[in-house]
């Protein structure tokens, strides 16, 4: 058989196809301005939607409603009264500014007063089985009561407006800070105390190093629940009371009618509450060990 040869073409025929160049979709990072603007832009935007179905609602109140204020009347209202907030012309007439300072040292007494108290005996019931059995029937007795209804033995126990307040507060706010504290004194593994048994550390040692620190999440959520209960029970008693206050304030406008003004001081009220609730829950975030 003959063989077959191959010839081969020489380099300077072969024919060269220039390489294809494959374009690759990378994805490019955000720009630093992109990166915070959009998440603001998503809470901004739902915000002012809020905002202005809340605007046209009471647009709509004041056409349907006779002598109920419209938006921009209430604007002008705010801007004179917000012009000089801390007059005083005498005790039954000052600003609005000194009247939201008057609640708010009388949230204060009552809710510090609270605290001392409530976050004890919280600890005390949740770390004690005789004291919780103890407790817990009078919790669950005057926790449900109406925080108007001790106004009336405030005022018979110290025979003033200012501590039956006070005392309105205090009574009202203690039983968050209690349940709670309880609950997260009872929520601790039994093991933490299993260590404290076998290193035989005192109760004050128990109390400081290992629950204390364990229950500060749980005592911090039921203080943020006592201060809007706090800031809430407020207004309505010093509406019954008198004096000095952002309650009386708002009851004296409506004696007035001035409506414009009950209508700021509400906004007012709930931005005061608005804050003190955040800065509470800032610092239970804080303290928190989910994080």
């Amino acid at each position: 058989m003959k063989s077959e040869a191959r010839t081969l073409k020489p380099a300077t025929e072969l024919v060269v196809q220039p390489a294809q160049v494959i374009a690759l979709n990378v994805p490019q990072k955000p720009r630093a301005r992109q990166r915070w603007l959009r998440p603001l832009l998503q809470r901004l935007i739902p915000a002012s939607c809020g905002v202005i179905l809340l605007l046209f609602v009471w647009q709509l109140a004041s056409v349907w409603s006779k002598g109920f204020p419209t938006p921009f009347a209430t604007w002008q209202a705010a801007v004179t009264l917000f012009a000089d907030p801390f007059y005083n012309n005498g005790p039954n007439d000052q600003g609005i500014g000194w009247n939201v300072l008057a609640s708010l040292q009388r949230v204060a007494v009552g809710f510090g007063l609270a605290a001392l108290m409530g976050i004890p005996a919280g600890f005390l019931i949740g770390r004690f089985t005789f004291v919780a059995r103890m407790f817990n029937p009078i919790i669950a007795l005057l926790r449900p009561v109406s925080p108007l209804a001790w106004l009336p033995i405030g005022l018979l126990l110290f025979q003033r407006a200012e501590p039956a307040s006070s005392w309105t507060i205090f009574i009202c706010s203690i039983w968050p800070m209690v349940i709670n504290t309880a609950e997260g004194v009872q929520r601790i593994p039994q093991d933490y105390l299993n260590v404290a048994r076998v290193l035989r550390l005192n109760e004050w040692t128990v109390m400081r190093r290992i629950l204390f620190p364990a229950v500060l999440p749980a005592v911090l959520t039921g203080m943020r629940l006592s201060m809007g209960i706090a800031w809430l029970v407020i207004v309505a008693a010093e509406m019954l009371t008198g004096g000095l206050g952002i309650g009386f304030w708002i009851w004296n406008e409506w004696n007035n009618l001035n409506v414009e003004n009950i209508l700021i001081a509400i906004v007012v009220i709930g931005v005061i509450g608005l804050l003190l609730e955040q800065a509470l829950m800032l610092l239970a975030r804080r303290f928190s060990w989910d994080k």
